[in-house]
């Protein structure tokens, strides 16, 4: 199944995996990203997320890891047919191993739009079971891989559940990820938080910033500017 995204970029998806979701979105516009960025991307899946910055940044190069080689093969193909072979790679392997997959210090950015539950919840099939719970990359996993990637100042950026927040903090810190950067997501603006943005600074001060909420639907059900803004229908977020 073929999902077209923006500015020419479109992504294949298997008929068995996710479909674009709303957290990966709502992750790569939320990411404080500098100018020329390396960024990677810590369970990549068939590379959604590096596809999102692609489309949105011309000057940025992603490299995705992925421990499923059925996801891996798809990020190929979607570099391949978006011809982004210059400015996105996918590397298969596993987060855990991340020391002998690629260099310490070595990306500006991380970002990650990993499992939400704990081991042993959300299972279905194996796919979905590696794609929804931390059976294959626990939260501390993910954290201590990100601070090997990152110098002194780079960011990491998660989307994650709400009732995850203090995990995800404790994790963080552990690491040497400092949390300077929150956004609570909302379906609608009296729904309680469906989601988390959080990003982090390797080496930061404490001081985190509460920014806005954001309101997915009015409550007729129309989609809100901001939402609009993250799938390239409205104003920049």
């Amino acid at each position: 199944m073929t999902e077209a995204l923006w500015n020419g970029i479109s992504m294949e998806q298997g008929e068995d995996g996710f479909r674009l979701g709303t957290d990966s979105v709502l992750l790569a516009q939320f990411i404080s990203v500098p100018p020329r960025a390396r960024i990677a991307d810590l369970g990549s899946g068939c590379g959604t997320l590096g596809l999102l910055l692609c489309a949105d940044l011309p000057d940025c190069r992603v490299t995705g890891v992925e421990l499923d080689e059925k996801a891996h093969r798809l990020a190929l193909l979607n570099i391949r047919q978006n011809a982004l072979q210059d400015r996105m790679a996918s590397v298969h392997g596993d987060v855990r191993e991340i020391r002998s997959l690629l260099e310490a210090n070595s990306f500006d950015c991380v970002i990650s739009n990993p499992p939400y539950f704990p081991a042993g919840s959300g299972k279905r099939s194996k796919q979905h079971a590696m794609a929804r719970s931390e059976e294959t990359l626990p939260l501390e996993a993910l954290c201590a891989a990100a601070a090997y990637l990152l110098p002194t100042g780079g960011r990491f950026a998660l989307v994650h559940r709400p009732e995850r927040l203090c995990d995800i903090f404790c994790a963080l810190r552990e690491n040497g990820l400092e949390p300077k950067r929150i956004r609570f997501v909302r379906h609608t603006e009296q729904a309680p938080v469906c989601l988390v943005l959080v990003e982090a600074r390797r080496g930061g001060r404490p001081g985190l910033t509460y920014l806005p909420d954001l309101i997915e639907f009015t409550p007729d059900g129309a989609e809100t500017e901001l939402y609009r803004a993250a799938y390239h229908r409205g104003e920049a977020l």
